[in-house]
């Protein structure tokens, strides 16, 4: 995990047409107004909130198609929880950094739309949630906190190292709800809001790259511990 993924941020031509304008940081901290579509306003928008789409859960589906849904949300929802309590952490110890500390605080925001859509989503489909939430508080605070005192470019290689792991997880869960056949609305709005979710992630990435995560102490070292823990919380909460 040395360089950010060749990936797109964002896969315009497989969202809904639902515009709105979004802030996102430049590497020298400017604010960019940015225009994307958002597959989540399904979920914000009070004027959709009684379509099908985000109401109901498929009924045409296997057993196990249905045990991996759940376990795709548990996970999703533990990560948002997570993160935020990441970025958190981060931002206790950096948010009085003038260039650090809005970088934080805007992908931190992006983290908490996450997880309101995802606790929405837990709950239209069923979804029992991790038992593992609150040591994912705890974990997560605890990694920010101490990535951030080691030094800013280490706040930042956590960032990457998690954003490589989740944007590399979302894609899988995809590619899994790509073999589901259902006429369900939910489910192409699902895989909306995961690439819209993933694409987030991957710009979080890149924030990280661009602000010097990998002339972090250790680089490799710290992504590779890091993303190995990622990857084994994500099984954890899949099963407990």
């Amino acid at each position: 995990m040395t360089g950010a993924p060749q990936r797109s941020r964002t896969d315009v031509g497989l969202l809904p047409v639902k515009v709105i304008v979004k802030q996102s940081f430049n590497s020298s901290g400017n604010a960019l107004q940015l225009v994307r579509s958002l597959a989540s306003t399904a979920y914000t928008d009070p004027r959709r909130a009684n379509e099908p789409a985000v109401t109901t859960t498929p009924g045409d589906i296997t057993p196990e198609q249905r045990r991996m849904l759940e376990d795709a949300l548990r996970v999703d929802q533990a990560g948002e929880i997570a993160a935020n309590w990441i970025y958190r952490g981060q931002y206790a110890v950096l948010g009085h950094d003038k260039h650090t500390g809005p970088l934080i605080q805007d992908m931190w925001d992006q983290e908490k739309k996450h997880l309101a859509v995802m606790d929405k989503l837990q709950l239209q489909h069923h979804v029992r949630p991790t038992l593992l939430t609150d040591f994912a508080k705890v974990a997560g605070f605890g990694l920010g906190a101490v990535t951030a005192l080691m030094s800013k470019e280490a706040a930042m290689a956590c960032t990457e190292a998690v954003e490589t792991v989740i944007g590399e997880h979302y894609d899988d869960q995809l590619k899994e709800l790509d073999e589901m056949s259902t006429n369900h609305p939910s489910i192409p709005l699902l895989k909306d809001v995961i690439r819209e979710f993933r694409d987030d992630e991957l710009e979080h990435l890149d924030i990280a790259v661009e602000n010097h995560s990998q002339q972090a102490p250790a680089h490799a070292l710290l992504s590779a511990v890091v993303g190995a823990g990622c990857m084994v919380a994500i099984e954890l909460c899949k099963r407990i």
